[in-house]
């Protein structure tokens, strides 16, 4: 097994699945909010700052397979706000 596969794992138990259910929804609004004029397109960096930000400014909504999910107190226009918030700051404090 690999090193980085190994850092997922808790004896034998692999803890790899367990997702935070807010990064695809984190990523469908930053899609969303990229198509939107004025149309700014983020370097690499700047992407990975904006991803990072948002996520860290909601609160985490972690799963595993099986997971039966009865309810999600984070809506949409949570995860757009965090989104759109996360681009303000990276667009007005550049790394150059």
């Amino acid at each position: 097994m690999s090193e980085k596969k190994d850092k997922y794992h808790i004896g034998t138990i692999n803890v790899s699945e367990i997702r935070n259910r807010n990064e695809v929804r984190v990523i469908k609004m930053i899609q969303k909010v990229m198509s939107e004029p004025p149309g700014y397109q983020p370097d690499e960096l700047s992407l990975q700052d904006i991803y990072a930000l948002a996520l860290n400014s909601l609160p985490p909504r972690y799963t595993q397979a099986g997971t039966i999910v009865l309810r999600d107190p984070v809506k949409d226009e949570d995860v757009l706000a965090a989104v759109r918030k996360a681009f303000a700051i990276v667009v007005q404090n550049p790394k150059y």
